[in-house]
């Protein structure tokens, strides 16, 4: 006899009967869970459809390229090229700064004063927080760190960056379903340890950090991420 597959579930069984259930399989299975890169695609789309920009940038140089566009944007202003120098350098990625540095220009000195080619000053806003709807929202995904660029201890590539005016402002580290949660936040933590600082730092702005696998996500600062995933 041939045909389709036939399932029965029995229901009950005694010494005079038994009880079956013919029923359909259901064709998904653990295989058919979102992979990874399903889940990051569609946590983009998501974030499209809220008018986040998508942009495929993934390197440093592409980077820092994107972040002098964004602030030209946002401030009405066009640097110059040696401005642009001059402010990237002291006021943006210092070579003195860290992450604690970075936090607080974001969070409290925003407003940086750049000296122009003819001597006069300019404030130059990073993040407009008086109207919040000014600031440009966008999304990278795959940004590629090699080992030895920058100083960076590993090769290590980011699944989803939010860039504020051109900074990295939100990690998102992804796992598949049925990845522990815990191995995102451990290569979030690796990423901490062996390449956001490289280059220029400019991932040491990076605020939030979100870990998901699908199923459970959480989130926390760059400052008490230890804490936050202990709760």
């Amino acid at each position: 006899m041939t045909g389709s597959r036939v399932n029965y579930d029995l229901i009950a069984f005694g010494g005079e009967s038994t009880v079956v259930v013919e029923y359909e399989p259901d064709p998904r299975d653990q295989a058919s869970y979102q992979s990874e890169s399903q889940l990051e695609n569609e946590f983009i789309r998501q974030l499209e459809s809220q008018a986040y920009e998508r942009v495929y940038i993934t390197s440093e140089t592409d980077l820092i390229v994107n972040l002098r566009a964004q602030l030209e944007a946002l401030n009405n202003y066009q640097f110059s090229d040696d401005e642009w120098q001059r402010f990237y350098t002291e006021r943006i990625a210092s070579a003195g700064d860290g992450i604690v540095e970075k936090t607080v220009r974001i969070q409290e000195d925003y407003v940086q004063l750049l000296t122009r080619d003819d001597g006069s000053t300019k404030n130059i806003t990073l993040l407009d927080k008086r109207d919040i709807h000014n600031n440009r929202l966008q999304v990278i995904n795959q940004y590629a760190v090699d080992r030895g660029e920058g100083g960076a201890a590993f090769s290590n590539r980011y699944d989803v960056t939010v860039l504020v005016n051109g900074l990295p402002m939100v990690h998102v580290e992804l796992k598949r379903r049925g990845v522990p949660i815990r191995e995102a936040f451990n290569q979030s933590d690796r990423y901490q340890r062996d390449s956001v600082w490289a280059g220029s730092g400019l991932f040491e702005y990076v605020q939030l950090f979100v870990i998901s696998n699908g199923t459970q996500t959480k989130y926390y600062s760059n400052t008490t991420r230890r804490q936050h995933i202990a709760d």
